[in-house]
Order: structure tokens, then sequence, then C-alpha cells
């Protein structure tokens, strides 16, 4: 019985001491050199607050600004235009008969090194 007692004292003893065998991650030993002075980075943040928006922000819109380059009239014509392409390509064999036949409609020409070649 004692020599289990003994065990069991030791056992504890060991791991309750206060020793560390490995390197302290929390201590850095390079110096930091910033790219940026404190100058820099304060006008820096005043740029950022005088800006308004907060990407981070749960009532962010990033639409609210956004201003379209096309009519309302030229996404409904391109959208009818690709309508059956789309269809095409979501069908049921992933568009691989729509492809089938688009393949045969363009000229095949050789590509050599990245550049079309000629052959007549």
């Amino acid at each position: 019985m004692n020599r289990y007692l003994l065990a069991s004292l030791l056992a504890v003893a060991a791991a309750s001491t206060n020793v560390a065998f490995a390197d302290d991650p929390t201590v850095e030993t390079h110096r930091f050199v910033p790219s940026m002075t404190r100058a820099d980075v304060q006008a820096e943040l005043q740029q950022y607050k005088a800006g308004g928006v907060n990407p981070w922000s749960t009532s962010y819109n990033p639409l609210a600004r956004f201003t379209s380059g096309r009519t309302r009239a030229d996404v409904t014509a391109e959208y009818l235009q690709s309508r059956d392409e789309v269809a095409a390509l979501n069908a049921e064999d992933s568009g691989s008969a729509y492809l089938a036949v688009q393949a045969r409609r363009v000229a095949s020409t050789p590509v050599l090194a990245g550049r079309a070649v000629d052959m007549h």
C-alpha cells in the first residue's frame, strides 16, 4: 500500500511543478519595423471615417450608391436572347446535346501555341 501511495504522491508532485520546457511564444525577439508613420495611419483613419461607409456594419447596404450603366431594356433584351441557351445548358443532359450542335457550327481552326493558324 505504501508503494502505491508513494507513486501517486510523486506523480502529483511532478504534475504540479511550474516548469516550462518550451520557448515562450508570447515574447517576440524581432523588432517590429512599421511601414507607415503614425500620421499616415491617422490620415487613413480620417479618410475612412469621412467616407461614411462601414462594410462590416450589420446595416451596410452595398447597393445604396449603385448606379447602372445599362438600361432596363438592354438587360431584358440580353436575358431574352440568352434564355434558350441557359435552358439548354441546364437541361437533363447538362447541355451536352446543345454544345455538340454548337461545336459543329463553329469552324474549327487549328490553334498552335495559343495562336490561330490559317492552314489554307
